[in-house]
C-alpha cells in the first residue's frame, strides 16, 4: 500500500523510528487486534491502538456507560452514559483516526463464542474486570494460539503479564485457578486511581504493538507490577517451568472451555 500525505503526516513520529519505518507502519495497518472490556484498561489500550494505525480493532462489551466509568474509563464521555460501551468507543476511535476499521461486539464473553471471536485477530488485550473472564481468555487464546496480553489493577496497584504460544507462562501457570467467590475485595469496595487504568492500559497497547512490529522485549516469562503511591515497577520472573499447567502443559486436562461463575469488578 502507498501512504497518502496525510497518513505519513499523521504516522510520522513512527515512520522515522528505525523499529518501526514505512514497512512497520504498515504491519499496523494490516494487524488486527481484539480488546475484550471497553473499561478502566480496554479504553487507553483501544486509544492508543487506534492512534498507532492498528487497522482492524475488535472491541467487545456488553455493558453500558455509566456516570461511575468516567473516573477512569477515558474513551467515554459524559454525553455518553446510557450508551452501549462499544458504540461509546466505536465513536471515540473513529473520531480520533478515521483510517482505522473498528468492530463491535455487544457481547457477554463466554464459553460458546469466545473461540470463534478470537479466531480473527492477531493478539488479544484483556481489558476485563472478572477472574472467571480472565481465566477464559487465557484458556481460549492457548487453545486457540493467540498471544494476548493479561492485566489487572485495584486501588493504586497493577500487573500485566504477555503470553505467546510457546514461549512462556500463560495465565494459568501462574494464578491456576479462580478465586472464590468474595476471596478478593471488588472496585467499588476497594477503589481504584482512575490514573493506573492508564498506565497499565498503555502498556498493554505497547505489548500489542511490539508483537505487531517483532521489536523489542515482551512481558512473556514476566509479570510487571506498579504501585502508583512509591511509584515503583517491579519485573517478576516467572516460573519456566510449564509443562504441568492443566491447559498449556505437556499433559493438559483443559481442553474444552467451561463457564465459571461470575463474580462483580475485582478493580477495573
Amino acid at each position: 500500500m502507498a501512504f497518502t500525505n496525510e497518513q505519513i503526516e499523521r504516522y510520522s513520529r513512527h515512520i522515522i523510528l528505525s523499529e518501526v519505518g514505512a514497512k512497520g507502519q504498515k504491519k499496523l495497518f494490516n494487524a488486527r487486534v481484539l480488546v475484550i472490556g471497553a473499561g478502566g484498561l480496554g479504553a487507553p489500550a483501544a486509544m492508543y491502538l487506534t492512534a498507532a494505525g492498528i487497522g482492524t480493532i475488535g472491541i467487545a462489551d456488553a455493558d453500558e456507560v455509566e456516570l461511575s466509568n468516567l473516573q477512569r474509563q477515558i474513551i467515554h464521555t459524559t454525553k455518553d452514559v446510557g450508551k452501549a460501551k462499544v458504540l461509546s468507543a466505536k465513536e471515540t476511535m473513529e473520531a480520533l483516526n478515521p483510517d482505522v476499521r473498528v468492530n463491535t461486539y455487544r457481547i457477554f464473553v463466554n464459553s460458546q463464542n469466545i473461540r470463534e471471536l478470537i479466531r480473527d485477530y492477531d493478539f488479544i488485550i484483556d481489558g476485563t474486570d472478572n477472574f472467571p473472564t480472565k481465566f477464559l481468555i487465557n484458556d481460549a487464546c492457548v487453545l486457540e494460539k493467540k498471544p494476548f496480553s493479561h492485566a489487572g489493577i485495584i486501588r493504586f496497584q497493577g500487573q500485566l503479564m504477555t503470553y505467546v504460544p510457546d514461549k512462556g507462562a500463560c495465565y494459568r501457570c501462574v494464578f491456576r485457578e479462580v478465586p472464590p467467590k468474595d476471596a478478593v475485595p471488588t472496585c467499588k469496595q476497594a477503589g481504584v486511581i482512575g490514573a493506573v487504568g492508564g498506565v497499565i492500559g498503555s502498556l498493554q497497547a505497547m505489548e500489542a504493538i511490539k508483537y505487531i512490529l517483532g521489536t523489542g522485549e515482551l512481558l512473556t516469562g514476566s509479570l510487571l507490577t506498579y504501585d502508583a503511591l512509591t511509584m515503583n515497577f517491579r519485573k517478576v520472573k516467572l516460573p519456566s517451568n510449564t509443562c504441568h499447567c492443566a491447559v498449556c502443559g505437556s499433559h493438559p486436562t483443559i481442553t474444552e472451555l467451561i463457564n465459571y461463575e461470575q463474580t462483580e469488578c475485582n478493580g477495573i
